[in-house]
């Protein structure tokens, strides 16, 4: 079972978004857990890059609008996702 985490770093945050730290990490984990699950059960052999894009947009469509437009994942940690993803069905 994959299980993600998002940690936000607090230096790239505003006063207001440190203040709001906490819940939104549990927000985004939230969402990309839901997002992992999801395209793992639907996974039929595509590649690790068409599973992050998948991922992505799973994740997105988890949040509010703006937190979804705002939400800028590290690609080599979307891809470390999704390789696991992969490497999980073969």
């Amino acid at each position: 079972m994959i299980n993600p985490r998002v940690t936000l770093d607090a230096d790239t945050l505003g006063p207001v978004g440190q203040k709001l730290q906490k819940p939104l990490e549990q927000q985004l984990t939230s969402a990309l857990q839901h997002a992992t699950q999801t395209v793992d059960d639907h996974y039929h052999g595509e590649s690790v890059p068409e599973v992050a894009l998948e991922l992505l947009e799973e994740t997105k469509e988890g949040l509010h609008p703006d937190i979804a437009d705002a939400f800028e994942p590290s690609t080599d940690q979307l891809q470390a996702v999704a390789a696991a993803i992969v490497d999980e069905h073969r």
